[in-house]
């Protein structure tokens, strides 16, 4: 990640944290961008706010514990005020495809159980079509990879098993993900309800009609915002 990035991301993240108020519930997204994010609640939470969060992914649980961000579970709060996520898409609708840092099953689950979802990104994420730039990823359970990496390739959708350190990767919920080259998705609705379809499939990392409100880090640390509903702006 370059340093001109970097900053957009924080700049970004720094931004989403403003939204968050004394005694909220928070959803707490995975990756560097969500990382950000995180440092920056641990900012305010040393600066007397009082919060609690449920972390979407081993990672981010340990990073929490590691920035005195208390933490909670769903068991206890099964709905959430505030979700803060990154993205590595981003259409002009505000869907997303996510799951990049492996977390996407646990990121949809919080998403969904939040009143509003605020995403985080740098500029280069925002695209007219999904699909154009980033992977989809197809969470499988372990039993079921071969067959529905071959129904994935009927599609035509160029499937591959994604691998780390030289072996299948494994998700916190001990599944496998399969990456998608799709290209230009013309049809969001319709590939989420195919992969929906398909048995072995856990979830996918489309995220549609879920997101509130994206703060957008520019350069020389600008920060636009795009909320739901609004006019496009790209």
């Amino acid at each position: 990640m370059s340093d001109e990035i970097e900053e957009r991301k924080r700049a970004a993240a720094r931004a989403a944290v403003e939204l968050v108020t004394d005694g909220m519930v928070l959803g707490l997204g995975t990756g560097s961008t969500a990382a950000m994010a995180l440092m920056a609640l641990a900012e305010r939470i040393k600066g007397g706010l009082r919060v609690v969060g449920v972390p979407s992914s081993k990672a981010t649980e340990e990073l929490a514990r590691l920035l005195a961000i208390p933490l909670t579970t769903l068991d206890e709060h099964a709905t959430l005020d505030l979700t803060i996520d990154g993205a590595d898409e981003v259409d002009p609708a505000l869907n997303l495809i996510k799951g990049a840092g492996g977390a996407l099953l646990r990121e949809k689950v919080l998403a969904s159980a939040s009143r509003r979802l605020a995403i985080v990104v740098d500029d280069s994420k925002l695209v007219s079509q999904l699909g154009l730039r980033a992977a989809l990823p197809v969470e499988v359970v372990p039993f079921a990879l071969p067959v529905v990496t071959a129904r994935l390739d009927g599609f035509g959708l160029r499937p591959a098993p994604r691998y780390r350190a030289g072996r299948l990767a494994v998700t916190d919920n001990g599944n496998h993900i399969v990456d998608c080259r799709t290209g230009p998705i013309a049809d969001a609705a319709a590939l989420d309800a195919r992969l929906r379809g398909l048995p072995g499939v856990v979830d996918h990392g489309l995220f549609l009609g879920m997101t509130s409100i994206v703060f957008i880090g520019q350069a020389r640390g600008a920060v636009s915002i795009q909320r739901a509903g609004e006019p496009p702006a790209w």
